[in-house]
């Protein structure tokens, strides 16, 4: 009830205005300017695989070959591969990519049935590698003249590879999730689906020639970046020695000492020294061995077993 002279206020609810519809004429191309410059949408376009050549143009002498491998789990001692894809590409020294010439994708039926989590992972069934075979003269055809072998964690990649064939072995690897500082490019995460998500793009993931061909749109791009392709960076790091220091026989009570500064435990199951260690630049030795010698050992004569790696060396299966 309202007393006297009291009226009730009308409150007028403003209408949202509706967004005027895209004239029909524009194109595609012409739609999506329009829509991504009212800083209101994002849009991601499917990725196109790139057009695999006959002829490949001068100027790119150097071959780089990215693989991605689907299991039946992580060990390599255990588990195998049942799909690998392979995307070979060509480059020069100056790290601009040239042309995509060669693609390979094949499944393989492990010994056992796939585990239902591994399916629902891959969307890779029984049915579809019951009988198949990778072709291995097609895989080596491919890896034989690569100059660097890529892949998203290639710690996990490379000894499945090499189990798979003994000539992954003798080839130079480079990792793009350890080896390229995404953060400082501006992407928020590693995974794959995270960097071609943030570089303008989706695809189908979790099948390897798929995720191959993402992973070179993402490396050959200038995403985040006003100066080199994340490619450029992965080539120079692959060029770079790295070492390994183990702190054999360090104080017990020095342990979280040493976690704190990025050292990690090896047990001595995998042949390395049963120790704390760490991997760093070699222009890093210097000050890495001054911080053993005065903090953990207290002793300036200390010299603990070093291990130099070159991309022939790294990721390489562990005996």
């Amino acid at each position: 009830m309202f007393s006297d002279g009291e009226r009730p206020r009308v409150i007028k609810l403003q209408t949202p205005q509706k967004p005027r519809p895209l004239p029909t004429h524009l194109s595609e191309e012409e739609m999506l300017r329009i829509l991504e410059a009212t800083g209101r949408y994002r849009i991601l376009r499917k990725l196109e695989p790139r057009k695999i050549v006959d002829l490949r143009r001068p100027g790119f002498p150097l071959t780089g070959v990215i693989v991605d491998t689907e299991t039946t789990g992580l060990d390599p001692r255990q588990h195998e591969i049942i799909e690998i894809g392979l995307v070979a590409f060509t480059f020069n020294d100056a790290s601009d990519v040239g042309d995509v010439f060669d693609v390979y994708g094949g499944l393989q039926q492990p010994m056992n049935p796939l585990p239902p989590e591994i399916t629902q992972l891959t969307g890779i069934t029984d049915e579809m590698v019951a009988g198949k075979v990778i072709d291995m003269a097609v895989v080596r055809a491919i890896i034989e003249p690569a100059d660097l072998v890529i892949a998203h964690n290639a710690g996990f990649d490379r000894p499945f590879c090499e189990a798979l064939n003994e000539l992954f072995a003798r080839k130079a690897w480079a990792c793009s999730v350890s080896e390229i500082d995404w953060s400082s490019r501006g992407y928020e995460g590693t995974k794959l689906g995270y960097l071609i998500g943030q570089s303008g793009y989706f695809h189908d993931g979790h099948r390897a020639v798929d995720d191959c061909f993402a992973l070179l749109e993402v490396l050959a791009g200038g995403h985040g970046c006003a100066e080199r392709p994340a490619f450029a960076e992965l080539y120079r790091a692959s060029q770079r020695s790295r070492i390994r220091i183990f702190a054999e026989n360090s104080p017990f009570d020095l342990k979280d000492h040493l976690k704190a500064r990025g050292y990690r435990w090896a047990d001595g199951s995998d042949g390395r020294p049963k120790s704390w260690w760490i991997e760093i630049g070699e222009e890093s030795l210097d000050e890495e061995l001054h911080f053993l010698r005065t903090e953990i050992y207290r002793w300036p004569d200390a010299d603990p077993p070093l291990q130099r790696l070159t991309a022939f060396d790294r990721f390489k299966a562990r005996k």
